[in-house]
């Protein structure tokens, strides 16, 4: 909580002297922001990147040995793509309805003429599927594929589970492997203020009051429709599947959100997503190595209510009625598209760009909402990897594995496992 509080204290300074740059001195802004801001943000985003392979695969083939059983790993596995694929739909229903209601697009007049963005193609899903099994996994690693990566892991995983004790010194050398990784971990999120500062500044910094303003409405559609997945599909979740405090699963949470707002990048704040977890949320290695690492792959629930704003947003810009097939088409798609993009860098952009054109709409539109993209991202990220924890939460409770929480944990009128 000492980490968080710092890192609080470093985004309000950053947002306070970005703005006071933007406003009074926004010359300045550009020379301080490429030799301080950028850099103390680049710094910490590449130390956290550089943790992150090495943490998914031997978190995952740790996590594999420990499961063993492969009826068991199979189950576990369609738990928790089953929990982000649900939660993706319920995510689309609430922005979309939030946009419905509050018109968002209707409440300005936006400049549509000039608009213009070049979308790039994503791969069709069933190249994704197959391009899971990697033909050269240190290839996959280089290039930190994570689905190839995760695959490779659980594999090498299964067969040191199978193997057993003629393998065991191998066990020992991943176990402390993660121990290594763990305190690098540690050792890297001592700067995590210094980057929280130099990437909030410059985000705010660039954007500025006017474009906050103008994209009000929408951020606030948005944001709204974060909050409410946040509390009551993951507080809900967590209470109902997990017999679990939602009040005790957000405060034991909080210092990976601050994280992960402050990075925008589920990736980077994957090594403390899980060590918060299995810390502090009592959820095994095993469970939380591959579910919070699927997560940050796949889940993309906090980018689907980006989404539902977006297409609800630039169809009223465009003055165009959406039908309820069209609604119903944008839910499916991008549902399917959050497995299809799941790899691919800018995967949410993509993804608006694929349920754009499901339904008829003007990608250009996108450049109405690229100005205030960078600091909903943030924000959206934070709500992933809540997403991811409180799957993980979920599926240890309903394997019958997760710890005993302290009383603050403890749901009134439930019985923990």
């Amino acid at each position: 909580m000492k980490l968080a509080r710092n890192i609080i204290i470093a985004l309000i300074a950053g947002v306070i002297i970005g703005l006071i740059l933007n406003l009074f001195a926004p010359g300045a802004f550009t020379k301080v922001d490429a030799f301080l801001f950028k850099p103390l943000g680049t710094i910490f985003l590449n130390l956290m990147k550089m943790l992150v392979v090495p943490v998914v695969f031997i978190s995952i083939v740790l996590g594999t040995v420990g499961i063993g059983d492969p009826k068991k790993l199979g189950r576990i596995g369609g738990k928790t793509i089953g929990y982000f694929l649900i939660t993706t739909a319920i995510a689309l229903v609430i922005a979309l309805s939030l946009g419905l209601l509050l018109k968002p697009g209707a409440a300005g007049d936006f400049e549509t003429s000039t608009a213009n963005y070049e979308a790039q193609e994503a791969p069709p899903v069933a190249d994704t599927l197959l391009g899971i099994i990697p033909t050269n996994p240190i290839t996959a690693m280089a290039e930190g594929d994570m689905l190839q990566i995760i695959f490779f892991a659980a594999l090498i995983g299964f067969g040191i589970a199978m193997l057993g004790k003629r393998v065991e010194k191998i066990t020992e050398l991943f176990e402390q492997g993660n121990e290594l990784v763990m305190y690098l971990i540690t050792f890297v999120m001592k700067f995590a203020p210094y980057g929280a500062f130099g990437l909030i500044a410059s985000a705010v910094g660039s954007q500025g009051i006017d474009a906050l303003r103008a994209m009000g409405m929408y951020m606030g559609v948005v944001l709204g429709g974060l909050l409410i997945h946040s509390i009551v599909v993951y507080g809900g979740s967590v209470a109902l599947l997990g017999k679990r405090n939602p009040v005790w699963f957000f405060k034991n949470f909080f210092p990976a959100q601050v994280v992960a707002f402050s990075t925008a990048s589920s990736a980077a704040t994957l090594p403390i997503s899980m060590k918060t977890a299995q810390e502090k949320l009592k959820v095994p290695e095993s469970i939380s190595s591959f579910t919070q690492s699927l997560g940050a792959t796949i889940n993309m629930d906090g980018t689907a209510i980006m989404q539902g704003a977006a297409v609800v947003f630039i169809a009223q810009a465009y003055g165009i009625d959406l039908s309820m097939g069209q609604l119903m088409t944008v839910v499916l798609t991008a549902v399917l598209a959050s497995i299809g993009t799941a790899a691919v860098p800018g995967a949410g952009l993509i993804m608006l760009a694929m349920v754009l054109t499901s339904v008829g709409l003007p990608v250009e539109g996108i450049a109405l909402v690229l100005g205030v993209d960078r600091l909903l991202d943030m924000v959206r990220t934070a709500v992933n990897i809540t997403g991811d924890a409180a799957c993980a939460v979920i599926v240890a409770q309903t394997e019958g594995v997760l710890g005993e929480p302290d009383a603050e944990g403890v749901l009134t009128g439930t019985e923990n496992a």
